[in-house]
C-alpha cells in the first residue's frame, strides 16, 4: 500500500522525551518508539490539539522504516481514524493528523511515570480502554 507520508522528521522536543524513553525502556530504536507513541495516541479518544510542530531536530524516518512489517496496517489505522474524526482522507490530512498523533502519542509515553522499563509499555497496552 503506498502511504502519503514518505519521510517524516521530528521536533527536538520529541527527539528529547524519546531519549529519555530510549533510557528507561532500553528500546533502542526510534522506530517502536514512535509505533508505540502513534498507537497510544490513537486510542485517545479525542481528536489532537491542532498545533504547530517543528521538524527542527535531526531525526528524520521514512514511513516503511517507522512502520516496518505493519506499516500497511498503521496506515489503514491512521486512515480510520481520520474518518472517524470526519477529517476526510487527503494526503494533507493524513499527513498532518499522523505527525499530530505521534508527537501527542511521545508526549504522552514520556510523561507517562509508570513507564520505567519495555514491560511497562506492554502493561499499559494490556489495560483495559475506559
Amino acid at each position: 500500500m503506498e502511504s502519503p507520508i514518505d519521510r517524516f522528521k521530528l521536533s527536538q522536543s520529541a527527539k528529547d522525551q524519546l531519549t529519555k524513553l530510549k533510557r528507561n525502556t532500553k528500546i533502542d530504536q526510534w522506530n517502536i518508539l514512535c509505533r508505540w507513541a502513534f498507537c497510544r495516541s490513537l486510542a485517545e479518544p479525542t481528536i489532537p490539539s491542532p498545533v504547530p510542530i517543528p521538524a527542527d531536530s535531526n531525526v528524520e524516518l521514512t514511513w516503511r522504516v517507522f512502520g516496518g512489517e505493519i506499516a500497511d496496517i498503521l496506515l489503514i489505522a491512521l486512515k480510520q481514524r481520520c474518518q472517524n474524526d470526519g477529517l476526510g482522507s487527503d494526503k494533507e490530512t493524513l499527513v498532518t493528523q499522523f505527525r499530530l498523533h505521534l508527537h501527542r502519542g511521545i508526549g504522552y509515553l514520556a510523561g507517562d511515570l509508570n513507564i520505567k522499563k519495555i514491560e511497562d509499555l506492554i502493561e499499559l497496552a494490556l489495560e483495559p480502554q475506559t
